[in-house]
């Protein structure tokens, strides 16, 4: 993946849809006494729009072939390839590719680096 966050932050995972990305970020930018909800974070991203929410994360549960992190939001789980991440009262269910080894798109470092900094980016 590209590093073109100057350091702030990380991806760990990044998983793509034809209408959003759902990505966790790791922070470099806080303290080491940060809160852990506060140094790992998912993200959920519309593609349309940059609209960026945090995801609410409340327990995970991984294996050596899925990984499953449940949320406030909805339910996400996935494997090295692909996953699926269904919304709270199965409101929509969104098929993702896990393209974590990949180059991530510019604009979503953008986006993220500027929600992080505190800026406004527009669409």
């Amino acid at each position: 993946m590209n590093n073109l966050n100057s350091n702030i932050f990380e991806y760990l995972y990044v998983l793509e849809s034809d209408d959003l990305f759902l990505a966790e970020i790791k922070r470099n930018d806080l303290g080491e006494y940060a809160a852990i909800g506060e140094r790992f974070q998912w993200l959920r991203v519309e593609k349309s729009t940059w609209e960026i929410s945090k995801l609410t994360f409340r327990s995970m549960d991984s294996s050596e072939e899925i990984e499953e992190r449940y949320f406030e939001e909805g339910f996400l789980k996935f494997n090295p390839e692909s996953g699926t991440y269904i919304e709270k009262f199965n409101s929509a269910q969104h098929a993702l590719s896990n393209v974590s080894k990949q180059e991530v798109p510019n604009g979503l470092n953008e986006h993220i680096r500027a929600l992080l900094l505190g800026n406004v980016l527009s669409a």
